[in-house]
């Protein structure tokens, strides 16, 4: 075997290693690659580390994986980078996958089986403050920022519409991008040179997806379109995306169930790998009525949507990066639309608290969570068995 076929080895059962311990979030997950991918194994520098989180931050789509991917383009080209893209999300994808299948076998055969999540479901809500209140204080800067925060937090919560969402990211984009010349000027040494291959391939999907979808009415088309438009929209990572989800599938939709949305978002917040795997749980959820092979299919099909289009994007930008940051509109822009993705998320906390009943336990349970995470060490899988084991005792004792 050849020692750039070993390295490729290597650096997929790393990416394995990272797919079942990844525990914590984004920075618990930097943290990991930091000390497997650079210092122990120096796939990457450090500096080319913080710059490709860096630009999968400034990206739609699931962050973390794209960042994986754009580490394996860098270590091996497309081929590596999209094998390595499989190998991070699987776990991920069937064990939320199963904890959908899970949820409605109890429901369907035991009454009262989501009683268990009597305190997770409202402890989900407290890991969404949580997120939110750390998104802001990272993303939003400036009065003007502020200020568009506060707008798309009244327009989402009022007009809670899949189809608002695009709209609003446009709008505050193109909000703070005519502000270019506050950024720091970047002279260009080298003309943009643009490769649009996956460009088209993106949009080519999209357009083919919603086309095909249109025609046939047939759901498991339709339900990749849905992902996949989602995830061509989502800036800000996994917590931005509860917000289109909640909307979509369970107010617009009506595929789940908010307290099966719930259970399901508190679940994802107690496994390893990418956050965006709320995802399997939810498509499966939406194809239940076809079965065991709608749970799986629907998992698959949820997780192939969300995923792709910030992996075309990555290997879009990825190429002609080093030229295109220094554009200042570029960068404006930046600061609208990751304000928008803010004001969403602050909608989300209060739209999926809405249909819980506002009773003592249930508003403890919110300020219990954002407490621990925000003041003491504690995981979140610890927080989350925690809550189900509440559930188990208040139920056997109590219920």
């Amino acid at each position: 075997m050849s020692v750039k076929r070993v390295r490729y080895y290597l650096f997929l059962r790393d990416i394995l290693a990272l797919s079942v311990t990844a525990f914590g979030g984004p920075q618990a997950f930097l943290a990991m690659l930091l000390e497997r991918m650079v210092q122990r194994r120096n796939y990457i520098s450090e500096e080319e580390l913080w710059e490709l989180n860096a630009l999968c931050n400034m990206l739609p789509g699931p962050s973390s994986t794209q960042l994986v991917s754009a580490i394996g383009f860098r270590v091996g080209g497309p081929n590596l980078a999209y094998l390595a893209l499989l190998v991070w999300i699987i776990p991920a994808t069937l064990l939320m996958t199963a904890a959908a299948a899970l949820i409605h076998f109890l429901q369907e055969y035991t009454p009262g089986a989501l009683n268990f999540a009597k305190f997770i479901q409202p402890m989900a809500i407290g890991f969404i403050i949580f997120a939110a209140q750390k998104t802001i204080g990272k993303m939003v800067q400036t009065t003007e920022a502020m200020v568009l925060v506060l707008i798309s937090t009244f327009i989402s919560f009022f007009y809670s519409s899949p189809y608002v969402f695009p709209v609003l990211l446009i709008i505050g984009g193109l909000s703070t991008s005519i502000k270019y010349k506050k950024q720091p000027k970047i002279e260009q040494d080298q003309p943009l040179v643009i490769q649009w291959s996956n460009f088209y391939l993106w949009a080519g999907v999209l357009v083919f997806a919603a086309t095909l979808g249109a025609i046939t009415q047939y759901q498991p088309v339709i339900l990749f379109e849905n992902f996949y438009r989602n995830g061509s929209l989502i800036f800000g990572g996994g917590q931005v995306l509860v917000p289109y989800l909640y909307t979509e599938f369970v107010d617009f939709k009506q595929f789940l169930s908010s307290e099966e949305f719930l259970t399901g978002y508190a679940i994802s917040q107690g496994i390893p790998g990418p956050t965006f795997s709320i995802s399997s749980y939810v498509g499966a959820l939406s194809m239940r009525e076809f079965g065991f092979l709608g749970f799986l299919s629907g998992g698959l099909i949820a997780a192939a949507g969300i995923f792709l289009p910030g992996i075309f994007m990555i290997f879009f930008v990825i190429r002609f990066w080093e030229q295109l940051k220094k554009y200042r509109p570029v960068r404006a822009a930046l600061e609208g639309i990751n304000a928008v993705s803010c004001g969403m998320l602050i909608a989300a906390a209060y739209l999926l608290f809405e249909p819980m009943e506002a009773n003592l336990i249930n508003i403890l349970m919110v300020l219990g969570t954002y407490s621990l995470l925000q003041f003491t060490k504690i995981t979140s899988p610890l927080i989350i068995a925690g809550g189900i084991v509440l559930g188990l005792g208040y139920n056997y004792f109590i219920g």
